[in-house]
């Protein structure tokens, strides 16, 4: 009971600092993006979402070197899920509807499925090597200088202004706030659900994805409220190819990690599958609104139908 009570009041914790943290880093992103000549829209996909992800980054880490794998693909798949349909789902509802480009979600969207192609393709083997970190792990920067140059998004000029200094050290404040009460996070997630017996894949998929993703919904719902709409998908999207190729891959980049071959070739193909129908839906429609926020939170609460097929 005891236990229970730290958890709960861990969780309430972790989740003030992980919002106040999220909210000062999308600040200052922003006054980055003003004196630098880098659109909003890299910006979310460069910073924003790398930001976001270093809880998944840091548990990827962690998680290898202690041998547990599943942890690691568990959370990245899981993550990807969760970011694509329930974050973006809940967009409408916390945040209130808003238009995307067709062209950025078919550039950025295209990228993220051919990220999560290799990695599907990877774990299936029940074994990612010390090679196969290095694909997934370069694949990253590649992906991005593609959708900078498919996209015709210019690079950062720095001006010589010492605000970016400054902005730049209160983001970087900020993400490690943000780090810190995502760990928070997971770890009083992961103590109040010990109990239910779930095998360490499916925490990781389902538990440890949904703390590990706070952070985009706590970031990006900060930025669609101060109208940066391009910050929030291309760190909803970017977050995403972080996860499928970055975040899997520099914990076995270190230490090649042993997977549940089977059960990550499934969430992971899910997770593809998904992705492929919520992008289409993006690109045709090009908002976000409440009707197709409910199918998107629908499409995430079916992946709970492979806890009884496994």
């Amino acid at each position: 009971m005891l236990d229970a009570v730290v958890a709960i009041a861990a969780l309430i914790s972790g989740l003030a600092l992980l919002i106040f943290s999220s909210d000062k880093a999308v600040e200052h992103s922003v006054s980055i993006a003003s004196i630098l000549r880098m659109s909003p829209l890299m910006i979310g996909l460069l910073v924003v979402s790398l930001g976001t992800d270093l809880p998944e980054i840091a548990n990827s880490i962690v998680s290898s070197a202690r041998g547990h794998g599943d942890v690691n693909v568990g959370d990245s798949f899981g993550s990807v899920l969760a970011q694509i349909s329930l974050i973006l789902g809940l967009f409408p509802f916390l945040g209130g509807v808003f238009k995307v480009k067709r062209d950025e979600i078919m550039v950025m969207g295209a990228c993220e499925v051919l990220a999560l192609i290799a990695a599907v393709s990877m774990v299936e083997k029940g074994y990612i090597s010390r090679i196969n970190a290095v694909f997934l792990v370069a694949s990253w920067p590649i992906l991005m200088l593609i959708i900078r140059k498919v996209m015709k998004q210019e690079s950062a000029v720095v001006h010589s202004d010492r605000r970016v200094f400054y902005h730049s050290l209160m983001v970087i404040l900020g993400y490690i706030g943000v780090a810190i009460g995502s760990y928070v996070v997971v770890e009083s997630v992961i103590t109040l659900s010990a109990v239910l017996h779930v095998r360490e894949y499916f925490i990781s998929f389902f538990v440890v994805a949904i703390g590990t993703s706070l952070p985009e919904l706590a970031v990006d719902l900060v930025a669609i409220r101060k109208k940066q709409y391009e910050i929030a998908i291309g760190d909803a999207i970017g977050s995403c190819i972080v996860d499928s190729g970055l975040s899997i891959g520099i914990g076995s980049l270190f230490f090649p990690i042993a997977v549940s071959g089977r059960l990550a070739e499934t969430t992971g193909l899910y997770a593809l599958l998904v992705s492929i129908v919520i992008l289409s839906i993006l690109a045709l429609r090009e908002k976000i609104d409440r009707k197709a926020g409910a199918f998107f939170i629908v499409l995430y609460l079916l992946s709970y139908v492979m806890l009884f097929q496994n």
